[in-house]
């Protein structure tokens, strides 16, 4: 993880153009001492540091080709450390050297122990352990590259595939501008097609269990016999073999961190899901239906252990912020949850006329509704439990009663008579009160609260289309403004911060501004800054989007901010050569000049990936210096010391 990248196109000195954190923790640099410095590394030299090996650097490099060494170097405080240092040069698709890469190994602990006696021995010792160092660094820096290349690629230009060999006792140079990550081929995408039909099917599942459970429990509970419910056992193992093999899915199935990053991880992934939802989804997914298939009795307590299944809704409540996008999934989800609560309130309708015959109770028995459903439809029960109308009927009867009753517009061709079942009557009563009142009597309050947000972004959306079709953009550049809008849209969601704060008071507004802006006033050049500076530069910072491809500057455009890379990469080019690569923390811009005048830049900046940027006027900028005069000379002393690279023209040659 310690490394440097290093211009090979320009040939006055191969300036740095991106350094890594565990370079400046190990040297002591800060990034903005160490971008545009000789990649040869004088800075860090000292008494110790041997003069032919720099000088073979400087050879490996004029001659563009691979080096490593041993050398001793020093770092800011002046504490002196051995390193192995790695060379590599980078190749573009046109085969010609673009960037050197340094990799640095510290090896001050090892050379520390080695004993004068075993020279020879110790020789080849470190030999071996400097091809062990070296095949490691270049794994490290490997991996870094495959990072960052992903950023380079151009839209006009077909990705490269990576060197497999680029390891191996010979490795080829690697090439600039390769291929984005590769996932492992056993790690399943969270929003591929796949995933989304699968987690359909197992929707469906989670319904046929919400439905058939409650169903085997009340209406085949009563069979104490290994034939009950045969009718429903091949789906139901099917259904217990979808929610396995769900499980496994899920231990392979990426997802989106805290911080709002895809974890490809396998380990992580588990970590994870046992962490979450594995308990619930394993007791969902126990076989209880595979007594069916070994022949062993069944009793009503089995079919009562299924209704752990039920917990499968759990994982419903999960996904409704992903089905409630859509106002047809949300009337589907109101009708099916309306439908499910009737089936459910039907099951215990039945079983609370099983238990009225069954009581044996001479003043009850034979006016319940069940007894009289069986006497209308000339199937009367005998002895209290034989005979009666088929479990079909008797259920079709119980969701009629429940779904009238709940709807309250029942006709009382089956009706309550025990005093339990009217004590159930009553219930349901309520609860069809309160569906009605709370569901049914809000639906179009709860749809348009939902889609408030997303009716807003389709009328800015088929508004930006009109603009496009009238004034007859070409399609490049239609392209561009939809996905910019998109991609914005999808982090503010719409929502203007200046407008939405400009009705608040300027002391809460500077709160806000100044925590929403913390990751900028965090420079060390605003460390002297007193809190009413901070607040004031906080109501100047405004926030900026720059979507891949775009430039965010050209060369010779007049500077009117300077720029704090919140998120993403980006590059700065002159002449088509890479002269920086930024990166998250990276203050981009230009020093103040001594009088007022506009400052042209420099070289272009172009995005390498979606970039959240901060940036403050230089207008504004001013306006505040100019209140705090004792503020005003420290902060043009320091600027130029925190900028990761300066955009006025004439700053190099200074």
């Amino acid at each position: 993880s310690n490394f440097i990248l290093a211009n090979a196109q320009l040939r006055r000195g191969f300036p740095i153009v991106y350094c890594s954190d565990g370079f400046c923790d190990l040297t002591g640099f800060a990034r903005t001492e160490v971008m545009q410095k000789n990649c040869s590394c004088r800075f860090l030299c000292g008494a110790e540091t041997s003069e032919p090996v720099l000088q073979r650097v400087e050879k490996a490099l004029d001659g563009k080709q691979e080096y490593q060494a041993e050398v001793c170097f020093y770092k800011k405080g002046g504490a002196a450390f051995w390193c192995l240092l790695d060379i590599m040069p980078i190749k573009n698709e046109k085969g010609e050297v673009v960037l050197f890469l340094f990799s640095f190994k510290d090896i001050t602990e090892s050379r520390g122990k080695s004993h004068a006696g075993d020279k020879k021995e110790e020789k080849q010792r470190s030999r071996k352990a400097g091809n062990a160092h070296l095949r490691a660094a270049r794994r490290q820096g490997r991996t870094v590259l495959h990072r960052l290349s992903s950023q380079f690629a151009r839209r006009d230009r077909a990705e490269m595939k990576i060197n497999r060999n680029v390891f191996e006792n010979k490795p080829s140079i690697p090439e600039y501008k390769v291929a984005s990550v590769q996932k492992s081929r056993f790690i399943l995408l969270h929003y591929s097609v796949f995933k989304a039909l699968w987690d359909w099917l197992i929707l469906l599942a989670t319904f046929y269990v919400a439905v058939t459970v409650p169903y085997n429990v009340c209406f085949t509970g009563t069979e104490d016999s290994p034939s009950a419910a045969r009718s429903t056992i091949v789906s139901d193992i099917a259904v217990e073999m979808l929610f396995i093999l769900d499980i496994v899915l899920n231990f392979r199935t990426t997802y989106v961190s805290q911080s709002g990053q895809v974890v490809y991880d396998p380990r992580s992934i588990c970590l994870h899901y046992v962490a979450t939802w594995f308990f619930v989804d394993l007791i969902a997914a126990l076989p209880f239906d595979l007594l069916y298939v070994f022949n062993v009795t069944v009793t009503s307590l089995v079919h009562l252990l299924k209704t752990v299944r039920l917990l499968r809704l759990l994982r419903l409540l999960q996904k409704l912020d992903r089905y409630s996008q859509y106002s047809a999934m949300v009337l589907t989800l109101l009708m099916s949850v309306f439908a499910l609560l009737a089936h459910w309130m039907a099951c215990v309708w039945y079983v609370i006329g099983r238990k009225e015959m069954e009581s044996n109770d001479p003043l009850t028995w034979d006016i319940g509704w069940l007894h009289e459903l069986g006497k209308r439809l000339e199937a009367p029960y005998i002895n209290n439990s034989a005979g009666g109308p088929s479990i079909r009927s008797a259920y079709i009867a119980s969701l009629y009663f429940t779904l009238s009753s709940l709807t309250s517009v029942g006709f009382g061709n089956v009706c309550a008579n025990t005093d339990a079942e009217k004590i159930f009557s009553i219930c349901t009563m309520l609860i069809g009160a309160l569906m009605h009142a709370v569901v049914f009597g809000n639906v179009t309050a709860i749809i348009q609260r939902m889609y408030s947000r997303r009716s807003l972004y389709h009328t800015r959306m088929k508004d930006l289309k009109d603009f496009i079709r009238v004034h007859r953009l070409p399609q490049q550049l239609k392209q561009r403004m939809l996905e910019y809008f998109q991609t914005t849209w999808s982090v503010n969601n719409g929502i203007d911060v200046n407008e939405l704060l400009h009705d608040f008071p300027d002391e809460l507004r500077a709160d806000v501004a100044m925590h929403l802006n913390k990751d900028i006033l965090q420079l060390p050049v605003f460390e002297t800054a007193s809190r009413g500076c901070l607040r004031s530069l906080s109501l100047h910072i405004k926030t900026s989007f720059c979507a891949p491809g775009e430039y965010l500057l050209r060369q010779g455009d007049a500077l009117q901010a300077d720029y704090f890379v919140c998120a993403g990469s980006l590059e700065v080019l002159r002449d088509d050569v890479v002269l920086a690569i930024l990166g998250k923390g990276d203050l981009i811009g230009a020093d103040l000049p001594s009088q007022d005048q506009v400052i042209k830049t420099n070289a272009d900046v172009k995005a390498l990936t979606y970039c959240d940027l901060q940036y403050i006027g230089l207008r504004g900028l001013c306006e505040v210096l100019r209140l705090y005069p004792e503020y005003a000379s420290k902060f043009r002393a320091d600027i130029h010391q925190d900028l990761t690279f300066n955009l006025r023209e004439g700053s190099e040659l200074e």
